[in-house]
């Protein structure tokens, strides 16, 4: 039977990620700490950005090495860093890590030695262990452990101290139940009375005193009523709604567990995902005697937090939702990490939390340091300020959703994958580091999706929408179509214009033909009636489809499934 079981806490280590900085080169920071300028020392150990870090997950080993070319077109794409033997040894990429943040080039004289395309992209570097580190987060606070309890069966003097009810039920008496529904068993020998945990089965209410609320308690929260007009209506306190709240949290983990893990094991063909972010603010308040709310940081108190949402387009089906916030990071964690590893002289991309806000602890100038005493001080009173706020840091929203498609990815078993996104910069960057195997083998095609004018009412819309599907009708009458279905007129419609439309451009240089993406989108045919006309783009080489399958998978491209999702929550 099924134990009980517990929330993931972070000395579970569910993932197990090694660090990817061995003890020489950790001795040799603390040594030239002091001897170098922080943008030399930063320079000494940027060989990072390219080193691979290894994390365990349920017996599998995974690396994780994103810092690559992103643009599908481009020769470079996806691929590791390489010094190529001949005159000068060029590298693939070029790192400019003078600006604000670090970017990585392709390198375009390369296009002299092969008959490749490379386009000179500039790509944004990220940190491989801030990944992993994300990564590790996002499968701690989604998972559940059995409940394990060391149990004493046998009184100190009792000579059977290797028996269990277990392993050796003959040795035990059964003494009925607890009042929570606990098995109770005796020693034969020593007459020590033990209760057990429960199964499942045995007690669905464990640690629950007030559990008839529970069905209720779940539809006012779902139906988003305030904290206290829940307190209020059942006559709970503040820490009895939490703890519901938790252990509400905890059975749905239970189920997903049990019923979403199938999905690894069901093959499919084609799959539709609509990946979008919602942003709000943050109730960003003061904690308790950290200061007067009148005196709160503008800044601190509105900061922009993201919300990850994937979901099949099709079925409308949540894969999953994530925030991009840490709640368990501690300002002491990342004080230690920084003094161990002198982050704060570092490239971001070298730092373990280079996915926070705050990356790293600010740190008194050393003899070499280009920062002032007023400049650290300055700096530090920054960092500190924010540990008088609610628990926790904000995460670099590109990490979580890293983290978020590469959990998915995990997760289903998928021959073609067709995403579907807004022009968010950040989702589309992650989605090309966390896929870039499937995008060089045309196992997967990104479409980007937008509504033209989002100002317009519903009623304009609707009138919008009527007019389209007269236009399609006139139009099949114009060409002899017989057809009445309008989403087949429109997919006709669609197909006839896409022989003549590309989403790529050729150039010519050097004698060589190359394609790049033209950035030209196409309006969708049929318009929605709530949202009015849409554009679609296609970011990868989809020359290889013809002009029907091509039509086909446009037209199923939409944003309705994530957007469901959000106005719900």
């Amino acid at each position: 039977m099924a134990k009980l079981k517990r929330l993931v806490d972070r000395n579970d280590n569910l993932i197990e990620i090694e660090v990817p900085v061995s003890d020489v080169e950790l001795q040799e920071r603390k040594e030239l700490y002091e001897k170098l300028p922080p943008n030399r020392f930063a320079t000494k150990f940027r060989s990072t950005l390219f080193r691979p870090v290894k994390t365990r997950l349920k017996g599998q080993e995974f690396v994780i090495q994103m810092n690559c070319c992103m643009s599908p077109y481009c020769s470079n794409f996806g691929l590791p860093q390489v010094k190529y033997d001949v005159k000068g040894k060029p590298q693939r990429y070029t790192l400019d890590s003078n600006s604000q943040k670090s970017r990585l080039y392709c390198n375009s004289a390369l296009i002299e030695l092969n008959t490749n395309n490379t386009l000179g992209c500039v790509n944004t570097t990220l940190s491989n262990w801030a990944i992993a580190e994300e990564i590790k987060r996002l499968e701690e606070i989604n998972s559940v452990v059995p409940m394990e309890t060391e149990y004493q069966f046998h009184r100190d003097d009792c000579e059977h101290q290797d028996k269990t009810p277990f392993n050796h039920r003959d040795s035990f008496r059964s003494r009925g139940k607890s009042t929570s529904n606990s098995p109770k068993y005796q020693c034969k020998f020593c007459s020590k009375i033990t209760n057990v945990l429960p199964t499942n089965r045995q007690s669905t209410t464990y640690h629950q005193k007030r559990n008839d609320i529970l069905p209720i308690f779940a539809e006012l929260i779902t139906n988003h009523v305030p904290v206290r007009r829940v307190v209020k209506i059942l006559g709970i306190g503040s820490e009895t709604y939490y703890h519901k709240l938790k252990w509400l949290y905890r059975r749905c983990l239970e189920f997903l567990e049990r019923h979403e893990v199938k999905l690894k094991d069901t093959y499919l063909n084609e799959l539709f995902i609509n990946t979008d972010k919602m942003v709000y603010n943050l109730n960003n308040s003061k904690k308790k005697n950290a200061g007067s709310r009148y005196l709160e940081n503008e800044d601190e108190k509105n900061f922009q937090t993201h919300v990850v949402v994937s979901s099949d387009i099709l079925t409308r089906y949540v894969f999953r939702a994530d925030v991009a916030y840490d709640w368990d990071i501690t300002f002491t964690e990342i004080n230690d990490q920084t003094q161990a590893f002198k982050d704060d002289h570092l490239h971001s991309f070298a730092q373990r939390f280079g996915h926070l806000k705050h990356s790293y602890s600010p740190q008194p100038p050393t003899q070499f340091d280009i920062q002032s005493e007023y400049e650290y001080k300055k700096e530090y009173a920054e960092f500190t300020k924010r540990a008088d706020y609610v628990n926790g840091l904000h995460v670099n929203s590109t990490y979580t959703t890293i983290a978020h498609l590469w959990h998915i990815r995990q997760l289903l078993n998928v021959k073609e994958w067709r995403f579907v996104t807004d022009q968010d910069t950040s989702i589309i960057s992650a989605l090309m580091r966390v896929f870039s195997k499937e995008v060089r083998l045309s196992d997967l095609h990104h479409f980007i999706y937008k509504i033209v004018d989002k100002r317009k009412s519903l009623s304009e819309n609707m009138k919008v929408y009527g007019e389209a599907r007269f236009d399609l009708k006139e139009w099949a009458l114009a060409l002899g179509i017989e057809e009445k279905n309008t989403f087949q007129i429109a997919r006709l419609k669609l197909e006839h214009e896409l022989k003549s439309h590309h989403f790529f451009e050729e150039t010519n240089k050097e004698g060589k033909t190359f394609r790049k993406w033209a950035q030209n989108p196409i309006t969708h045919p049929l318009p929605f009636k709530d949202t009015g006309w849409a554009t679609v783009d296609v970011t990868t080489d989809v020359s290889s489809l013809e002009s029907r399958e091509l039509a086909r998978l446009i037209q199923k491209t939409n944003n309705k499934s994530t957007d469901t999702f959000i106005n719900q929550i």
